[in-house]
């Protein structure tokens, strides 16, 4: 792992730490800049420097009450909306099928 990497990986477990202490891993690979960067676009509470591309991460087992189309949405949002701006984290590996899973968990307690 690069220093840059290590660097981005450590600030994530700073403020899952803080915030999400019970959900450590899963937290730290949505808010690392070098897995999921999911603020870069979207509001998680907790979060610094949020995006406001996306839509909020919030209520989100409600929003989604079928974890297969969270997962497609993350995977391949193109799969919906073939005009989406949303990285495709599975079709392209930004995100392995563990890591996605990981995602889903931590996101699904917002």
């Amino acid at each position: 792992m690069s220093a840059a990497e290590n660097a981005s990986l450590r600030v994530a477990q700073e403020i899952c730490q803080d915030q999400y202490p019970q959900n450590l891993e899963n937290c730290s690979i949505t808010f690392s800049r070098m897995h999921g960067n999911c603020l870069a676009c979207h509001f998680i509470l907790g979060g610094t420097q949020p995006g406001n591309v996306g839509p909020p991460l919030l209520e989100m087992k409600t929003r989604f009450p079928k974890r297969s189309t969270l997962r497609m949405q993350i995977w391949d949002p193109e799969t919906k909306n073939k005009n989406s701006i949303m990285p495709s984290f599975g079709k392209y590996q930004v995100l392995t099928e563990e890591q996605i899973d990981k995602v889903i968990d931590f996101i699904y307690t917002l």
